[in-house]
């Protein structure tokens, strides 16, 4: 099989993501140089003929100088307005930096809330790949101006692995201000630089940081988002913005995270990663041996307990008998109308509340178990 930088030099379609501190300046201006330099390199990469998708953060950091704020503010509303003014600094620089090499870009903002609802998630995968046919260059952010914290990707490494699912790309290029992932702090002496990830045990005894000053991220959310990605079939590499030209020339610099082959549905990718449980569907035994181990449709007979308040169509998370989350699902009824249904057989409902309920609380096809838990 070919190496991971094979696969970057050769990819007919890439996700490049970059985050706010290689874009803007201390004063959280953007840098007109480092914007330019970066489309610089994805421009001749390009020209030559790979489709490109940029996931670019930046828009709160863009939106402090115009808002004369020194530091990120703390607080939701700020945030979201100073995503809302810095948004179109961001994708101005952009539109006109990518003119240079007479390529359009396109505007891309989407929410947690989008990767959750099947229609809306098939709707963003039209756009991209129509945007891609027409030879736009996609700048897609998390559209911070209206997510909630209860809804956020909370930093766009994440949406960027979800991205390059959902467009089918060859590869993820993650860009940050380090140049790799290291085994520790790469500012102490000593350091070493993991040049290859396989899998788990690679990381085993790796101190990942926290995000800077101006983004939210840090290397945690870099590794997960390389999970995802890797989970889905997309190779990744990981390395500072500087070196975008040698990434993407496949030289030996930053780090690879190899693929595992898996290549599970669109869908489950969304639940497991996208989604937040709006409730919990406490089960018995029985209930999570099938659910979890013989992937069967969850029945209300199982259900001891139902918490929070949602609507159908909704993710839920599934819970064991000792509380702990096994899997995660989109549900078929109410908050409201569970109480009623628990411990009874779907033969028994249909009988005596009408045929609509003769049906499982979450189908098969709509459950996903949670890697950790099982």
């Amino acid at each position: 099989m070919d190496s991971v930088r094979d696969r970057i030099r050769t990819a007919s379609r890439l996700v490049v993501k970059v985050g706010s501190s290689s874009l803007t300046t201390s004063q959280g201006t953007i840098d007109v140089d480092r914007v330019d330099a970066l489309v610089d390199v994805l421009a001749a990469r390009r020209t030559a003929g790979t489709q490109i998708v940029l996931v670019s953060s930046g828009a709160i950091a863009a939106g402090l100088g115009p808002l004369g704020l020194s530091a990120r503010p703390r607080d939701l509303a700020t945030q979201q307005a100073a995503a809302s003014v810095g948004q179109g600094v961001l994708v101005a620089r952009y539109t006109s930096s990518f003119a240079r090499y007479g390529l359009r870009v396109g505007q891309v903002l989407l929410t947690a809330d989008d990767m959750m609802r099947r229609s809306h998630h098939v709707n963003a995968q039209r756009t991209l790949s129509r945007l891609l046919e027409l030879g736009i260059v996609p700048v897609v952010n998390e559209n911070d101006t209206v997510a909630t914290d209860e809804i956020r990707f909370g930093d766009n490494d994440r949406l960027a692995a979800l991205v390059a699912h959902l467009t089918r790309a060859d590869a993820l290029v993650l860009l940050s201000d380090v140049d790799a992932l290291y085994d520790g702090d790469p500012r102490r002496p000593g350091a070493l630089r993991l040049q290859e990830v396989r899998g788990p045990q690679d990381l085993v005894g790796v101190e990942l940081g926290k995000g800077g000053a101006v983004g939210t991220g840090g290397m945690v959310t870099k590794v997960q988002a390389a999970r995802i990605a890797t989970g889905a079939g997309v190779p990744v590499v990981l390395t500072a913005a500087a070196h975008a030209a040698q990434a993407l020339a496949g030289a030996d610099i930053g780090t690879c995270f190899h693929p595992d082959g898996r290549h599970p549905g669109t869908r489950l990718l969304w639940l497991a990663h996208a989604t937040t449980g709006r409730g919990r569907l406490h089960l018995d035994s029985g209930a999570v041996d099938a659910v979890v181990g013989r992937r069967k449709s969850l029945l209300p007979a199982g259900v001891t307990a139902v918490e929070g308040d949602f609507a159908a169509g909704d993710p839920v998370d599934l819970c064991g008998p000792l509380g702990g989350v096994v899997a995660r699902g989109l549900v078929n009824f109410d908050a409201g109308e569970i109480p009623d249904l628990l411990g009874r057989s779907t033969r028994e409902l249909g009988l005596s509340l009408g045929p609509e309920y003769e049906r499982e609380l979450i189908h098969r096809d709509d459950i996903v178990i949670l890697e950790s838990h099982h």
